[in-house]
């Protein structure tokens, strides 16, 4: 295909891969069934012919780099704080979970499929493993207790690399007349210690480097992020160790400390691996015969019961007698072994070894996937609930701000960063004469985040958040050359006219035609000066007026009169208040004004 069509192609597919992502949302399925669909019906083996796709080793290779970023994003999102105190579980589970299921079903298999005994225990190594991008989906809309939910997160990854060696040992002892027993030990446990040493390594240098970079474009943060990735993976698999696990061990390194860019790495590696996933399960789909399936129905219906059913809860009880578990939560971590995208893609590598039985098994394969997570996906959580191993605290822990929902609510999140020759440098907060509806959130100063006051004085390098309404955004933005330029705050007001006689001090209702109770221009005929004020969370200031007295709005009250005169009002205010942030307002207007009482 030509340039141009190809990237047609690749955004039609893409747009129907996140909208069947979002009907899978509402349907209560894992979207990558809805994908998998997609794939079977615009392929060339049984579907519409729209698309045709028979690259065996683009998938693979598809695969590889989907899974390394899922696996990445799963590290990242859990961190080692997370897992640790669920580490010696899910170790067990990862790997002697895996192995026991293999073994099982491959018997079965064995049994059931007339299969040689190695062919039969390479389908059930290929089947035994559960999916980090199924459990992840299902665990987002969960409210599964936390220490179980992050037990099968973290088995859903590490137990990939163990699968996968399963896999490419029983391979090489099939095609290779040589190769035996202790050789496949040996790869094993090759692979497991160099994948393990690279990741860990590789994650202390990445913490390292991020916790010291220096601010740069925060859309270099995702590459930077990428390049770890990709040198964890790369640099195990060169030194003949598994990169799934160094790749999954350097994303929970990352994933346990707070450093300059994390959110933006975090959401951008969030979008990656959902983008990752549907391209997978698309170019899987394409490879499907669906007529293929309905020949191995009933063999892969048998042998999907015997996986669901016998081999994984014999083998999770098994690896569950460490990590005290109950039986209940062993029951549960037995019915919550999700397949997915993983299986399929370690049924590719029997096709691209060439072994004559691979067309049957990635068939089988497929077949075992797609019931096991229609029957297990739908009922975890009905179960969970039955054996009172829920919480009302979501299971992957709620986020305190998404600044999505935020912009959906009207409002937005701007950052300011405070040059060295910036006019506000060295000023208050309260100088910066932001509208009332927009205020400075934090202050990023170094590593610190530090919550404002009207007192707080900034320094250069200082980022500002400033959260505001949606209204009042261009009136920020507008700002923003006068904080570089200058001049900051109100001019000093002129000094007062002679007055012969004292201020006459005055409380009455506000009215209508006084105004914006928060920016009034003129009070009783008479211009306001300055607003030395604005009140946060209700409509309110304290002004200057021409005359030289102050006044005093909001709650539907007006009080002028001279600085001292007002100052008392606010101290009884103080006194009669109940309201701590009216007390609070009423305090801070009496320090201003005893600042001019004292000149």
């Amino acid at each position: 295909m030509e340039v141009g069509p190809t990237i047609l192609v690749a955004g039609v597919l893409l747009a129907l891969g996140i909208a069947a992502a979002a009907l899978a949302g509402r349907l209560r399925v894992p979207g990558f069934v809805l994908f998998l669909g997609i794939g079977m019906a615009l392929g060339t083996r049984g579907g519409l012919g729209w698309l045709p796709f028979e690259d065996i080793e683009l998938a693979r290779t598809i695969g590889i780099l989907a899974l390394a970023a899922i696996l990445f994003e799963g590290g990242l999102a859990a961190g080692w704080p997370e897992i640790r105190p669920v580490l010696v579980g899910t170790v067990s589970l990862a790997v002697v979970g895996t192995v026991l299921t293999a073994a099982i079903t491959g018997a079965v298999a064995v049994w059931l499929l007339e299969l040689s005994p190695l062919v039969g225990l390479l389908l059930g190594s290929i089947v035994a493993t559960s999916d980090a991008a199924a459990i992840f989906s299902m665990l987002r809309g969960s409210n599964l207790r936390r220490r179980l939910a992050r037990t099968l997160e973290g088995e859903s990854a590490l137990n990939d690399p163990v699968a996968i060696l399963l896999v490419l040992g029983l391979i090489d002892w099939i095609t290779l007349p040589e190769y035996g027993l202790p050789d496949a030990l040996l790869f094993f446990t090759m692979q497991i210690a160099i994948g393990a040493l690279v990741g860990l390594a590789g994650g202390r240098v990445a913490v390292e480097v991020f916790e010291r970079l220096p601010p740069v474009n925060p859309g270099l943060y995702p590459g930077a992020s990428l390049a770890a990735a990709g040198l964890s993976f790369g640099a195990a698999d060169a030194l003949g160790g598994s990169g799934f696990l160094a790749v999954y061990l350097t994303g929970l390194a990352l994933g346990g400390v707070r450093f300059r860019g994390r959110p933006t790495i975090d959401e951008f590696h969030s979008g990656l691996a959902g983008l990752s996933e549907i391209g997978l399960f698309l170019a899987l789909g394409l490879l499907v015969d669906p007529v293929r399936l309905l020949d191995i129905a009933l063999e892969a219906t048998l042998l999907a019961g015997a996986l669901i059913l016998v081999a994984r809860p014999i083998a999770t009880l098994v690896a569950t007698r460490v990590g005290g578990y109950e039986l209940r939560e062993a029951l549960l971590l037995a019915w919550a072994g999700l397949r997915g995208a993983v299986p399929i893609v370690l049924a590719l590598f029997p096709l691209t070894a060439g072994l004559p039985d691979a067309q049957v098994l990635f068939d089988i394969v497929f077949f075992v996937v797609v019931a096991s997570t229609l029957v297990q996906g739908a009922t975890i959580e009905p179960l969970a609930r039955r054996l009172g191993l829920t919480t009302t605290e979501p299971a992957l822990g709620r986020q305190l701000l998404e600044v999505g929902n935020v912009r959906r609510l009207g409002a937005e999140v701007l950052e300011y960063p405070i040059g060295s020759d910036d006019a506000i440098a060295g000023r208050l907060v309260r100088e910066l004469m932001l509208p009332r509806e927009a205020l400075v959130s934090v202050i990023v100063r170094g590593d610190e985040a530090l919550l404002p006051r009207g007192s707080s004085r900034l320094r250069a390098e200082d980022r500002l958040h400033i959260l505001l309404r949606e209204p009042v955004r261009r009136e920020v933005e507008a700002l923003f050359e006068r904080w570089r330029r200058g001049p900051i705050g109100e001019p000093e007001a002129p000094p007062p006219p002679v007055q012969g006689r004292t201020s006459i001090f005055a409380v009455r209702p506000w009215r209508d035609a006084y105004g914006d109770p928060a920016a009034p221009e003129a009070i009783d005929g008479i211009a306001v000066q300055r607003r030395l004020r604005t009140r946060r969370g209700a409509a309110g200031a304290l002004v200057q007026l021409e005359d030289g007295r102050f006044a005093l709005t909001g709650e539907g009250v007006l009080a002028m009169g001279s600085a001292r005169q007002v100052t008392r009002y606010c101290r009884g205010r103080i006194r009669r208040s109940s309201d701590d942030e009216a007390r609070a307002w009423w305090q801070e207007t009496a320090g201003a004004l005893s600042e001019r009482v004292l000149r």
